[in-house]
């Protein structure tokens, strides 16, 4: 369902997007808007489709994966409120097909510029530093992606990737495999390894951490921590 925003959302966007305050906010903005509110699980784009426009999330979030053809994906980054996906912005720079999927994981509720309204809203130079900074943050974390992903064990990116989050996780091992970019059966021998050496105890799509040092000393690659 799309709607015309009131005052307050085009307020709430200028705040989260502060770069882009000067074509988002006020009473009169310089582009014309309207807010689509999309349930979680969506697919809002997809691989080697035109890119139909830019997101700018209000609530919820929208997770950008690879896929393959085998099934397996590999999410390269998350978009929640007053983030940018850098995907989407190339693709709209360039009039290349998405290089990605991205799909709610949350209800989410998101403002979609098109192309024309995207490029006029980045000829703003407060706009365009904005864009641009958040271009490199975005490589910067994709560049540590890489490397995980190309040097360290599938183990050690689980261990961490359980770590942080409390001593209780609601989620499954194929939303696991997803996160690594790898097949639910690896990540299923994993956890089973973890719980024999009692790290944690693991349910039907709930894990509970026992040992979060030695999870930590796994991520790590300490002499001695492998299960």
């Amino acid at each position: 369902m799309n709607a015309i925003p009131d005052d307050a959302t085009r307020a709430a966007l200028a705040r989260l997007y502060p770069g882009l305050a000067t074509v988002l906010g006020g009473a009169r903005p310089a582009l014309p808007l309207t807010v689509a509110r999309i349930s979680s699980g969506t697919r809002v784009f997809d691989a080697g489709q035109p890119c139909e426009g830019f997101p700018l999330v209000l609530e919820g979030g929208v997770r950008v994966a690879r896929g393959t053809a085998d099934g397996r994906t590999l999410e390269l980054y998350r978009v929640t409120p007053g983030e940018m996906c850098i995907v989407s912005a190339g693709c709209l720079q360039s009039g290349r097909a998405l290089s990605a999927f991205g799909e709610t994981y949350l209800e989410t509720r998101m403002v979609l510029l098109g192309q024309a309204d995207f490029l006029a809203a980045t000829a703003d130079e407060a706009a365009r530093r904005f864009v641009f900074g958040t271009f490199a943050e975005r490589l910067a974390d994709l560049c540590e992606l890489v490397e995980a992903v190309a040097f360290h064990r599938v183990d050690r990116r689980l261990a961490e990737l359980l770590l942080g989050h409390g001593r209780e996780l609601d989620t499954s091992h194929a939303a696991l495999a997803q996160r690594l970019g790898t097949s639910r059966e690896i990540v299923s021998r994993l956890i089973a390894r973890f719980a024999r050496a009692g790290y944690l105890e693991s349910g039907r799509e709930h894990i509970r951490i026992l040992d979060a040092a030695a999870l930590r000393a796994v991520a790590a690659g300490a002499p001695g921590a492998a299960v």
